[in-house]
């Protein structure tokens, strides 16, 4: 069984999104003071790295990551080359066979330097999530820090993707995937009344 890791590293490299917490890492207490065991800490914003956006995250009457079903976050998903584009529109997809999938992973290659975060990178119309609707899609990813761009305040995308009941899956890292169909798991962590929530994301050759 071969797996394939597309989460993004979290450590005090990883940018956040401006103005949100870094993530850190230090060690609490020592095996030198403990007698047995580290034990060490961690903050971060939830919406660091790889990363669930739960609709609660732009929606205060949306429903938060402990409320959204846990099958949602595996399933088949078709991972697509939508390289030199600055935004996905649904035309682009027409192309694409949805048929063996719920599942689809936009492979933008639009943020080069994982160190920094991107001045530019590539987006999702708004047109996307009802195209995606009718082929049964659940849940995108995207291989950015998020499906809108960083300056928009009504963020168009992510309220199409929730009128559509379609999750939210960002800060992906697909370079070295190729297109095709995979098993995708992406799983949160069980916070109640979480936002959103860091993932480790994996995929499994079909």
């Amino acid at each position: 069984m071969k797996l394939i890791d597309i989460s993004m590293s979290l450590n005090a490299k990883t940018p956040p999104w401006p103005g949100d917490q870094a993530f850190s890492y230090k060690l609490t207490s020592g095996m030198e003071e403990t007698g047995s065991v580290n034990v060490g800490q961690f903050q971060t914003s939830n919406h660091t790295g790889t990363h669930v956006d739960a609709p609660f995250h732009y929606d205060n009457d949306g429903s938060t990551i402990g409320e959204l079903p846990i099958e949602r976050f595996i399933g088949d998903a078709l991972v697509v080359n939508v390289e030199n584009k600055s935004m996905i529109e649904a035309g682009d997809l027409e192309p694409f066979k949805f048929e063996a999938v719920t599942k689809v992973l936009f492979r933008s290659l639009s943020w080069e330097n994982r160190s920094e975060f991107p001045g530019k990178y590539t987006v999702i119309s708004e047109d996307v999530a009802p195209f995606l609707k009718e082929k049964g899609i659940d849940l995108i990813g995207i291989d950015t820090p998020s499906v809108d761009s960083e300056t928009s305040k009504n963020l168009p995308a992510h309220h199409s993707f929730k009128n559509e009941d379609i999750l939210i899956l960002e800060g992906l890292d697909l370079d070295h995937v190729s297109p095709g169909i995979y098993e995708l798991m992406t799983f949160p962590l069980k916070m109640d009344e979480a936002d959103g929530s860091p993932v480790r994301a994996v995929l499994r050759h079909k």
